[in-house]
């Protein structure tokens, strides 16, 4: 696999201990390039500066952004390629005085060969787990790693998280949504707003569709017709079954929903970096 790192702006060989330790602490947005061009830019310039300003006290302008992206995709072998823009402060040597003076937050670009979407729908293990910060795409993603290996240890493919309430919430690196009769419902709890996810909802109501934030209750699931992961790999990913503790749910191939989610994202244009 082919990977090049560079740390506000400048290309890195290696990882010095500093930057593992800086990064425990910080946030980043993934998204998967091609042509040069990335649906939902706006959305995660966005959400590089409003999650600075959340944990550092100091925002990433787009320009800053947009200056140390390009560069890395200027140098990068192709096109085609996935990024991660990753946001955290390094330990400075000099002193500073947090209450007159925040620490401009530093940024790691990683580009790496492009990603393609997943091939066979998964199998979902569910579990009773919410994130701290949901808000935020912070790097505190032990927990979700955790229950990912889980879910393959018990022969699934992944997890899907039911919050205290019995409420669908996310899954382990996605958002999911349901689908049934024309209609396509998001979960309501407490959930990251994924770029992919906000995406297909502004190409929904581009296309005339409503967007329905409803709570989902784990005991409800049956009643859809199918169920979709969406990240910035995979835009709208079947879902082949969840097992929860009453059971399991298989779902059947549902055409109309899947054109129907294939035409929302397409109705959102590509932009160009």
């Amino acid at each position: 696999m082919t990977e090049n790192l560079e740390l506000n702006g400048i290309p890195l060989e290696s990882l010095p201990p500093m930057l593992l330790r800086a990064t425990s602490y910080g946030h980043f947005t993934s998204m998967q390039v091609r042509d040069g061009r990335v649906r939902g830019l706006a959305q995660h310039l966005d959400r590089l500066d409003r999650s600075s300003r959340e944990l550092f006290g100091q925002g990433l302008s787009a320009d800053r952004v947009l200056s140390v992206l390009r560069a890395a995709l200027d140098r990068a072998w192709s096109v085609d390629v996935s990024v991660r823009i990753s946001a955290f402060v390094l330990p400075r040597a000099e002193t500073r005085r947090a209450e007159t003076l925040q620490p401009e937050p530093d940024l790691l670009v990683t580009v790496s060969d492009p990603i393609a979407p997943t091939s066979t729908p998964p199998r979902l293990l569910a579990f009773e787990h919410e994130r701290p910060v949901p808000h935020l795409k912070h790097t505190g993603t032990f927990s979700l790693t955790y229950y990912a290996r889980q879910a393959r240890l018990a022969s699934y493919d992944d997890a899907l998280f039911y919050d205290r309430s019995g409420n669908v919430s996310e899954a382990s690196i996605w958002n999911i949504c349901f689908a049934r009769a024309g209609r396509i419902i998001w979960p309501e709890a407490a959930v990251l707003p994924g770029i992919t996810m906000l995406t297909l909802q502004a190409g929904l109501e581009a296309v005339g569709v409503a967007r329905e934030t409803v709570p989902v209750p784990l005991s409800t699931i049956a009643d859809y017709d199918a169920a979709y992961l969406t990240n910035s790999i995979d835009s709208a990913l079947p879902v082949a079954s969840i097992t929860t503790p009453a059971g399991t749910t298989q779902y059947k191939s549902d055409p109309a929903s899947a054109e129907l989610i294939a035409r929302a994202y397409a109705a959102v244009p590509l932009d160009v970096i």
